[in-house]
């Protein structure tokens, strides 16, 4: 048996990077997903992750949703509750960065990163827990970072934010623990994605590197195995944890 066999995920921010890598590890283990991306130049890609899966008999689907949205999130697992009958799993990866040196940067570009990072984590938990409570069953993954936990310069945004669900996930973990639900974040390092490119080239690449005892960025496949371990019964004692994934990069 697969081990998310007969399972209902979510998974936001998912039609590239580690969530397209999050959605393929759960397809590949019997999941039914529902996913979401947020610009126009992402529908392509959501349809033919879609494509790839439904022509292997996995019951999946995408829509297009900000997660930095309430309303938004609020239709979107309606929606899913409506299509799917439940969620067993929720993965809130939607994020992004707008780096910069904390003299330099404007409140716009502060809260724009605190919009999509965190208060997207709250709003799909919000909508998620309530079916999740009734079922007394389920496991939420907030993907952090290790920036959340060391900081770095020129991101105070996106680590205020990775911190934040830090805090979040253990307050949640602490509230919902005795209805079977699970919170558990995860803190990947520097991964091979689009969104972490130009740092995986010349001297950029070098000055990172250095700094990982395991001497190589991680693909997005190792993230999606932690979201495994984390979403399936393997897990089933763990909550309130974040596991970092970084190469040993927060050693």
């Amino acid at each position: 048996m697969k081990l998310l066999e007969n399972k209902i995920a979510i998974v936001t921010g998912a039609a590239r990077g580690i969530g397209e890598a999050i959605v393929d590890k759960f397809a590949e283990q019997g999941a039914s997903i529902a996913f979401s991306y947020v610009s126009d130049s992402s529908a392509e890609r959501a349809d033919a992750i879609v494509k790839r899966w439904s022509d292997k008999g996995i019951k999946i689907k995408a829509w297009k949703a900000n997660a930095g949205d309430f309303a938004a999130c609020e239709t979107f697992v309606a929606d899913v509750l409506k299509e799917f009958g439940r969620v067993d799993i929720c993965v809130n990866n939607a994020g992004i960065s707008k780096d910069n040196l904390l003299l330099r940067m404007t409140p716009e570009q502060w809260e724009s990163v605190l919009q999509v990072n965190l208060n997207s984590v709250f709003y799909m938990t919000k909508q998620v827990i309530k079916p999740m409570m009734k079922a007394r069953n389920g496991s939420i993954i907030n993907m952090s970072s290790v920036i959340g936990i060391m900081g770095n310069a020129g991101q105070a945004s996106y680590a205020a934010s990775k911190a934040g669900i830090i805090g979040f996930t253990k307050s949640v973990a602490k509230e919902l623990g005795s209805r079977n639900i699970r919170c558990n974040s995860i803190a990947p390092g520097f991964v091979e994605t689009d969104m972490t490119s130009y740092l995986q080239e010349g001297d950029s690449a070098s000055k990172y590197l250095q700094d990982i005892p395991l001497g190589k960025f991680a693909k997005g496949e190792d993230i999606a195995n932690a979201a495994l371990f984390l979403a399936s019964d393997m897990g089933s004692y763990i909550t309130g944890q974040t596991i970092s994934v970084c190469g040993g990069l927060n050693i």
